[in-house]
């Protein structure tokens, strides 16, 4: 499982041109899911982004996490984050899992934010979405189960 985790001041995910989702300050999560991912991924994920200390402390040092300064969280899944590039110009997604494995993950991973008492939105599993955002910073970082 892959999260490609994004510092913003605000983002948005629009579906046929009507916004579904926003959030201000916070991380945007583009959730990638591989074909053999477990809910052990995403367990080992969740614990790691919320935890994460990419946020200024009072000091202007990254020393404080999502919970720490209670943000909020968007996560829209990307199946494109295991694309395969190294043959050809057309990437390959054999890596990516299927939607019948994939959404039950990404539904996973958002039941156990909430569970942590974090403010999340989310885009639209499978949709074709177009995501706004401001990055602060900016500051860009893939983790990896």
């Amino acid at each position: 499982m892959r999260a490609l985790i994004q510092r913003v001041k605000s983002a948005e995910v629009s579906v046929a041109g009507e916004k579904i989702s926003s959030i201000k300050s916070g991380l945007l999560i583009f959730l990638g899911i591989k074909t053999d991912d477990s809910e052990k991924d995403v367990d080992y994920l969740v614990k790691k982004i919320v935890n994460c200390r990419i946020f200024d402390d009072s000091n202007g040092v990254m020393n404080e996490s999502l919970i720490d300064q209670e943000k909020e969280l968007l996560v829209v899944s990307q199946f494109t984050l295991y694309a395969e590039t190294k043959k050809g110009n057309r990437p390959s997604y054999q890596l990516a899992a299927k939607g019948d494995i994939a959404e039950p993950l990404y539904q996973k991973f958002i039941t156990k934010v909430k569970e942590m008492n974090i403010p999340v939105q989310t885009g639209e599993f499978g949709a074709d979405m177009a995501v706004s955002l401001i990055n602060d910073g900016p500051v860009t970082i893939l983790i990896e189960s």
